[in-house]
């Protein structure tokens, strides 16, 4: 099988190339089918998505089976002033990814987000709920799930939330930071989703694109918490001293505004091949025992 994989240097991209190259997953082995695979990794210094013209010379010259994009502009707040920016990399982009792959009969795997949603529910969505984003990152989000959807029928668009991993960047790793240089943290205790392992979400990933079974799924680790829960919960496992308080969005103000409750439901996963996804905490501890 050949794949390319865009965002080929973020936290999930490294993860599903680790899985593939090893075989295995904490969950468990992954299709024989990935065995041997030809995998082609490109960040925006080799292939900019927005680039139509590019990205299409790309695809028509490699011919991939499978396309997983993983490149996308998350800076929340960025977002917001950078309009142009946005919907050109969250939108526009995966809209020539699904266009060119269309063309040559290609798969594409599109990661998306929980901020598609309003996040003023109070149980969690599901695949089917209506989308009402309320921040420019969400917004532009959604129009390049809308993109993905009209150009190519073999689509598979993978909603995730609070997601982190070995590589880059996250929130773990804000925690265990701050954890070690401050006796005492603020974090909000009125924002409620999914704490998501990146290990685990690259393993449904494969698992899913080895089908024919195409739509939008929810992929997030099992449970709910709010950010203070989360974070108490990293000092704990870390053995950190730092206590953690709770406190309001408000007091907090940020220039997007964040979702209140954007807890998913992995409703298509358990109705098609399997939720395997571990409760947050258990995926936790998991990754934690490494640090």
């Amino acid at each position: 099988m050949k794949i390319v994989i865009t965002g080929g240097k973020g936290q999930l991209a490294s993860e599903i190339i680790n899985m593939i190259k090893s075989g295995e997953s904490e969950i468990g082995k992954i299709d024989s089918i990935y065995k041997n695979s030809d995998l082609i990794c490109v960040d925006v210094d080799e292939l900019d998505i927005t680039d139509k013209k590019a990205v299409e010379s790309f695809l028509l010259k490699e011919k991939p089976d499978l396309l997983i994009n993983c490149a996308a502009m998350t800076n929340v707040d960025a977002c917001e002033t950078n309009l142009e920016l946005a919907i050109k990399v969250n939108a526009i982009g995966p809209k020539n990814l699904s266009e060119a792959c269309s063309k040559i009969g290609a798969k594409i795997v599109h990661i998306s987000t929980d901020y598609v949603f309003s996040g003023d529910g109070q149980t969690p969505y599901c695949e089917w709920d209506v989308c009402n984003p309320q921040s420019i990152y969400g917004k532009s989000k959604l129009l390049g799930e809308d993109f993905v959807r009209e150009n190519n029928f073999k689509y598979f668009i993978v909603r995730t939330s609070w997601l982190y991993g070995e590589s880059g960047n996250n929130f773990v790793k804000t925690m265990i930071k701050l954890g070690r240089e401050k006796p005492s943290i603020k974090v909000v205790d009125d924002q409620r989703g999914n704490p998501t392992n990146a290990n685990d979400l690259a393993y449904h990933i494969l698992k899913i694109a080895t089908t024919d079974q195409y739509g939008i799924y929810h992929c997030t680790g099992e449970g709910e918490c709010s950010w203070y829960e989360f974070a108490k919960e990293i000092m704990n496992l870390a053995s950190l001293d730092c206590k953690v308080e709770p406190c309001t969005t408000e007091e907090f103000p940020r220039p997007a505004k964040r979702p209140s409750y954007s807890s998913l439901n992995n409703l298509m996963l358990k109705s098609t091949v399997g939720n395997e996804m571990r409760h947050w905490e258990d995926a936790l501890k998991k990754f934690m025992k490494n640090k």
